[in-house]
């Protein structure tokens, strides 16, 4: 038996049926083999039955060459009978005998494509070693850790200094990250973040903080570098924008436009004030603008600030902006009932509302102590609110209080 029988013997065992025909003229022709007959009276399955019948059929011709050498048949002499699906049938399987001829043992060696080692196979020690199994990965995990060695977009992000611990604790972000090839997702962006100015040594920082700039399309980001180019933004102030703020690249051109529009229509700025105050704090384009419209109501109404008092303070101390409601109150009722101090004078030095509410308190009290508290620029011994606020210690006791560090610190202790 050839060697495509003897694959085809040991797949399915009990693929040994032949169906032939024989014509008055001693012609040999191939019956078409009936797959229900296969099925039902040997067991065999579809896909057996297909194989069976493809290679009888490749094999017609040297059916055909060979048929001078069987033995001639009969019709009830050589017990083989039809049956009712066509099919000639040796009778003697049909009485328990167990041989039946094979009109294939001269078909030629095909190659079939077959696994180096079957399941079924027993394997020496020598081939047992000579198999090579990847660790496996775990199917769930609560951290990334167990998966940084099998990653490499994992295993390079950790390089660049990624705090996977952080990443890991937000929705959706480490699935996103397994889901990542590095040469194909990541390494096309970091280039990019590289080229607008952003620095290596705070790419891993830039991830961490916006892991979800590794999905952007590339166009897009990219439209909205050229948009901020086309409002005079310099390559430094997109650098630092970025930088500062890393969602910045994750918002459309549209919603960019719409933020400063915002700030140039409420603040009533020009074009080159609105582009200073982003550029100095680039959260104003990515965060809430809640924050600011009640900050700018409460500037007007509760503090009683007119609008070039508040444009100023703005431009100034942007950060007043995003301040709470409940420290610039705080700050400008002790500024302005307790201290006595005008609203213009508040205005030349705004970066006063960066202060701590119980620095400034501390230091009034002590000057007061001392009879020094004057904040009136038109008097003796006057005080602006930038040496009461912004000195160090030992230069606020020593120039301002004409005290020591000592007193100041002992009155401290009797508040």
């Amino acid at each position: 038996m050839s060697s495509l029988c003897h694959r085809i013997c040991y797949r399915w065992s009990s693929l040994r049926i032949i169906g032939l025909v024989w014509s008055s003229k001693q012609e040999i022709k191939v019956v078409p083999v009936a797959s229900y007959s296969l099925q039902s009276r040997f067991g065999l399955n579809a896909c057996q039955c297909l194989l069976t019948q493809k290679l009888w059929m490749l094999k017609r011709s040297d059916l055909s060459s060979s048929a001078s050498s069987l033995p001639p048949s009969k019709e009830d002499g050589n017990g083989y009978r039809f049956t009712e699906s066509g099919i000639l049938l040796n009778t003697d399987h049909i009485h328990g005998k167990t041989e039946l001829p094979c009109v294939v043992k001269d078909v030629q060696s095909v190659e079939l494509d077959v696994p180096p080692y079957s399941p079924f196979d027993e394997l020496s020690e020598e081939e047992a070693l000579q198999i090579e199994a990847s660790p496996s990965l775990p199917p769930t995990s609560f951290t990334l850790r167990d998966y940084v060695d099998q990653s490499e977009t994992l295993t390079k992000l950790v390089l660049l200094g990624v705090d996977l611990s952080k990443l890991e604790r937000r929705p959706n972000v480490a699935n996103m990250l397994l889901r990542l090839d590095f040469n194909r997702d990541v390494k096309e962006r970091l280039l990019f973040l590289k080229d607008i100015g952003v620095d290596d040594h705070l790419l891993g920082a830039f991830l961490t903080r916006n892991p979800f700039i590794l999905t952007e399309d590339m166009e897009n980001l990219q439209m909205r570098i050229q948009y901020l180019q086309s409002k005079k933004f310099s390559k430094e102030a997109i650098s630092r924008m970025v930088s500062g703020a890393p969602y910045l690249l994750n918002f459309s051109v549209e919603r960019l436009d719409n933020r400063l529009a915002f700030y140039q229509r409420e603040l009533r700025l020009n074009v080159q004030k609105t582009r200073n105050l982003v550029t100095r704090l680039p959260k104003l384009l990515t965060g809430s603008l809640e924050p600011v419209k009640e900050n700018l109501k409460v500037c007007r109404i509760e503090l009683g600030f007119r609008d070039n008092e508040i444009q100023h303070m703005a431009i100034s101390v942007p950060k007043l902006l995003l301040a709470s409601k409940k420290k610039l109150t705080r700050l400008f009722d002790y500024l302005h009932n307790t201290m006595g101090i005008p609203h213009h004078l508040i205005t030349k030095f705004p970066q006063v509302f960066n202060a701590k509410f119980l620095r400034i308190k501390d230091r009034h009290l002590f000057l007061e102590h001392l009879g020094r508290a004057q904040y009136d620029p038109t008097q003796p011994n006057y005080v602006s609110l930038d040496k009461l606020v912004a000195t160090p210690d030992e230069v606020f006791c020593v120039e301002i209080a004409k005290g020591t560090l000592l007193d100041f610190e002992a009155f401290q202790k009797t508040l």
